[in-house]
């Protein structure tokens, strides 16, 4: 069954009744090309999902009848943010895809010092755009219960700042040799974590100093050499496997 996410307002309650509206209007109607009395799912961004029956199609509404609501489950307990270093256009693209597949929560996006990518100011928010468009797709794709927010791009010491906001952070670092993930949040009584990721040059020594004095863990992600669109999916696939939310509690 098809999936799209709406705003809680466009949902009523009152009469079970809600609305699509946007870029997902044409999508339904064109590319899907659904018809009155076919059923689609429906979530309000925020874990409750509805089935609905279509009424009405036209060019700028879908409206739907509410035929079952349902509290789903898909979320961790624990908030995930990755801080990815900024990398190439297409593997910046990758990277927002999968994690959210995974489960990431948050993805903020910093001009790190061997950040070879640069965004520029100018095109920032047409890039952005398009970006949140890759992280809704692969939202409905994947029936998460939110959409993930992406933020960017902050300077490092922006990201630094904001990291201080989380009950713990790690950074895997292709020199630490001995701290795995695993070990590093053992036992970790937390309700958010944030996971720093260079781009494709890696993290300089004085950014893993930056890092570590505010408190961040160095980890390892193995004996070999990831690429930065690997060590983003890699690390949150850990961490969220970790904390029991991929895999089961056993």
């Amino acid at each position: 069954m098809d999936r799209f996410f709406v705003e809680k307002r466009n949902i009523n309650l009152d009469n079970n009744t809600c609305i699509i509206e946007g870029e997902d209007v044409k999508h339904i109607s064109k590319v899907l090309r659904c018809k009155v009395g076919e059923k689609i799912e429906v979530c309000d961004k925020d874990n409750k999902e509805y089935i609905c029956e279509i009424s009405n199609i036209n060019k700028d509404v879908v409206e739907l009848n509410i035929v079952d609501m349902i509290q789903i489950k898909r979320e961790a307990d624990v908030r995930v943010k990755l801080y990815q270093g900024l990398p190439k256009g297409p593997k910046m693209e990758m990277i927002l895809q999968k994690l959210t597949e995974v489960g990431v929560d948050e993805i903020i996006l910093v001009q790190t010092k061997r950040s070879v990518a640069k965004v520029d100011e100018k095109k920032e928010d047409k890039k952005i755009e398009r970006w949140e468009r890759i992280i809704y797709e692969a939202a409905k794709q994947s029936k998460r219960g939110i959409i993930p927010k992406l933020i960017g791009v902050l300077s490092f010491k922006e990201a630094l700042e904001d990291m201080k906001n989380n009950d713990m952070n790690i950074c895997p670092y292709e020199n630490e040799k001995t701290v795995s993930i695993k070990k590093a949040i053992k036992n970790a009584d937390i309700k958010s974590i944030g996971i720093f990721v260079g781009p494709e040059g890696g993290i300089t020594e004085e950014e893993i100093e930056s890092v570590q004095s505010i408190g961040s863990h160095v980890v390892s992600l193995g004996p070999r050499i990831l690429r930065t669109e690997t060590a983003s999916v890699v690390a949150s696939s850990i961490v969220l496997y970790e904390l029991s939310d991929i895999g089961g509690d056993e």
